[in-house]
């Protein structure tokens, strides 16, 4: 004979708690949950970030503190002395470094205004609305999805003195043909300078136009009907919408152009001499071929500080300027 227990007879907390909840472990609060969801999805970057620019960065400082030679078993700490010898003109080390700083301030002197101009007239013409438009958006942004050796080893060929396609129609001009592109000077310097701009030009190129679609139509019509003409537009409405993308511009462009090395070291070798020999080129090659890492770790921290000083003058010289204050009247 069966006998039937009625729920009221069950115990009442084992009653009134479902059977799939029993043993389930309580959940985290919303807000916890919330808290902890930006943190898991920077993780990736952090790790990544941590493990290959904080990481090397510390352990650069503390190789330009040794005498560095990774060939060798020891590596004995010399302090300041790696840069120290680049300051005393008198060691083997100074007068190489200081060459190439020379150089890489050569290259980036002519090549930032061209690539902060030439991209922007790009942009101004490729804005406007004609047959083929985006053709030609494509034309001048393809050289820069090459990479840097493909670039290099294309015009060192173009270029060349005896073979080069350069001076051969350069002569079927009636212009001079054998011109050294790759080895006289300042040869050397327009050949690198050229193709620099020509192969990056379009990733400036592409966000001009990007922020010059952002500056609103009205301002240019409010313009034209207080009789503004073209140039005077580009100054007073064109030029202060794209500060902010002006700024940025700039800044990687310096940049790019101060870590220049791919073209040096593929067309010209840093020749002719040590002419055309970039500061990477140098800190690579002491590093690299010379073995002596330590010095090359102190080299690549004085044109770090040199780069930090540019970018805080471009970034002073791009701030929003306040308006000065109105004097108060008294009465």
């Amino acid at each position: 004979m069966s006998t039937k227990v009625s729920a009221d007879a069950l115990p009442t907390g084992r009653a009134s708690r479902p059977a799939a909840t029993r043993g389930a472990p309580a959940r985290r609060p919303a807000r916890e949950q919330a808290a902890a969801t930006p943190w898991i999805f920077l993780a990736p970057y952090l790790l990544l970030f941590g493990g290959f620019v904080i990481l090397p960065a510390v352990l650069g400082v503390w190789i330009s503190l040794h005498s560095w030679d990774y060939t060798l078993p020891l590596k004995p700490f010399v302090g300041l002395d790696n840069y120290v010898a680049l300051f005393d003109p008198n060691s083997t080390v100074s007068g190489p470094f200081w060459g190439s700083m020379r150089a890489t301030g050569i290259f980036t002197l002519f090549s930032v205004p061209l690539l902060l101009t030439i991209p922007l007239a790009v942009a101004l013409l490729m804005s406007k609305k004609f047959p083929g438009r985006n053709f030609l958006r494509a034309i001048y942004f393809a050289p820069y999805v090459l990479g840097v050796a493909v670039v290099a080893v294309l015009w060192r060929y173009l270029l060349d003195n005896n073979i080069g396609l350069v001076n051969h129609y350069l002569g079927l001009l009636g212009l001079p043909d054998d011109t050294a592109w790759t080895t006289s000077t300042p040869a050397a310097w327009v050949a690198l300078i050229g193709v620099t701009v020509w192969w990056t030009l379009g990733f400036n190129a592409v966000i001009y136009l990007a922020a010059l679609q952002d500056i609103p139509v009205e301002l240019y019509e409010a313009a034209r009907v207080d009789g503004a003409n073209g140039w005077q537009q580009f100054v007073h409405v064109t030029i202060p919408g794209l500060k902010p993308i002006l700024s940025f511009i700039t800044i990687i462009t310096l940049l790019a152009s101060a870590n220049m090395f791919g073209q040096s070291y593929l067309m010209t070798q840093g020749g002719p001499g040590r002419e055309t020999r970039t500061a990477i080129y140098q800190i690579a090659d002491t590093g690299l071929r010379n073995f002596q890492m330590g010095s090359a770790a102190a080299m690549s921290y004085v044109l770090t500080v040199f780069l930090m000083l540019v970018s805080v003058v471009v970034f002073w010289i791009f701030r929003e300027k306040n308006e000065p204050k109105a004097k108060k009247v008294r009465s």
